[in-house]
């Protein structure tokens, strides 16, 4: 058990200075005053403004990539990179390539971040239509395999498999129905490239089908000025809108976001993410390929901070769209607040906004901005 003290903490709305009791990777009670006692470790967070654990929900934690050969592949994410960025909880996933990677070492994978001390989740499927299970469908994997709260597939890409409305339509109802017995919320995360389609098809499904639109999570919606401005209709729908802090995108994130919120949308229906290790291009002046690169998967707080430092955003407002939004997007009740019964998962910032700790199930991976945990290898 570990009793944290003196914590300014963004819950993620700012509930006052709190001590914080932890055990079991839960949290346990919240209070002003918590007595301390031989059975308790205990850590004084010293007034640090104190948020909820980072949700990465678009992370390529097996690489991705191979778009220009077998060297371009990317490798795995290792632990120690996800929490120095304070990144507690992850939904891996498949890109493009269904054929050297597959979802049985993304499902292995999870399973060894668990045991290194994170929590981590995944799609199932990937960029095509082709099944891609690690049973015999979608439905079969939302309801027996534990890890897998959703699935993934891609439109408006070259790439993709250019599922009709009904070929969607029928996988969103494989998700739906197996979440409804597995007890989980379900989504269908869709990968979205450059085409002139856009979400077409997506908001049609809403509006023609009448289907539940709060099971259909469409990501890289920055990518283009177009296509964000659909996503805006989306918002306004009632639809959670998924920014990549890492990939392809017409602006920087947070100006994305912000231009949004003037034009009248919710930032409770805005989430970033990272698209962590995704393989990009290295391109020189003249737009030749000149090498490759990993999509960096750091930088959804950095572009929380700058909603605060440059947008003018409350703290409470810039770190839901890492924490509890995405948590309601993928049905985590348990993750993105700081709650008696919630998963103890914290950060901590200086008055500048600049992450010093991270506790993940109620056990420091991060102390004083030095990294204590160690991957395996």
């Amino acid at each position: 058990m570990l009793l944290i003290k003196n914590a300014k903490v963004y819950s993620p709305d700012f509930i006052g200075t709190k001590d914080i009791l932890t055990g079991g990777g839960r949290i346990l009670a919240i209070k002003d005053k918590i007595e301390s006692s031989v059975l308790f470790d205990e850590w004084d967070a010293q007034g640090k403004i104190t948020t909820p654990g980072i949700i990465d929900q678009h992370i390529h934690i097996i690489g991705a990539g191979g778009k220009h050969g077998f060297s371009s592949i990317t490798p795995e994410i290792m632990v120690d990179g996800l929490a120095s960025c304070g990144t507690t909880t992850v939904v891996g996933l498949l890109g493009t390539d269904g054929s050297t990677k597959g979802v049985k070492p993304l499902y292995a994978k999870c399973k060894a971040l668990d045991q290194e001390g994170i929590t981590a989740y995944m799609f199932t499927g990937y960029f095509g239509l082709d099944p891609m299970h690690i049973t015999n469908n979608v439905q079969d994997e939302m309801i027996f395999i534990d890890k897998v709260i959703g699935c993934k597939i891609a439109i408006a890409d070259v790439r993709s498999s250019y599922p009709t409305d009904l070929e969607l339509l029928r996988i969103l109802r494989q998700v739906r129905v197996g979440g409804l017995i597995a007890k989980k919320k379900g989504i269908l995360h869709i990968h979205l490239g450059g085409l002139s389609s856009k979400i077409d098809n997506l908001l049609r499904i809403v509006k023609d089908h009448e289907f539940p639109i709060k099971h259909i999570s469409p990501t890289h919606m920055g990518r283009t000025k177009d296509l964000f401005e659909e996503a805006l209709i989306f918002s306004k729908m009632g639809g959670m809108v998924d920014i990549s802090t890492g990939g392809t995108n017409y602006a920087e994130p947070y100006k994305i976001l912000l231009y949004g919120l003037e034009k009248g949308a919710d930032i409770n229906t805005f989430t970033f993410s990272s698209d962590g290790n995704a393989g990009l291009d290295k391109l020189d002046e003249n737009g030749n390929l000149i090498g490759f690169r990993k999509a960096p998967f750091e930088l959804n707080v950095i572009q929380a901070k700058k909603l605060v430092n440059e947008g003018n955003l409350s703290i409470t407002d810039a770190f839901k769209t890492i924490t509890l939004n995405p948590a309601i997007n993928l049905g985590l009740n348990h993750k993105g607040r700081i709650k008696e019964n919630c998963d103890a998962d914290l950060c901590f910032f200086d008055e500048e906004l600049n992450l010093t700790d991270v506790i993940a199930m109620g056990k420091h991976l991060v102390k004083d901005q030095n990294v204590l945990i160690k991957p395996s290898f």
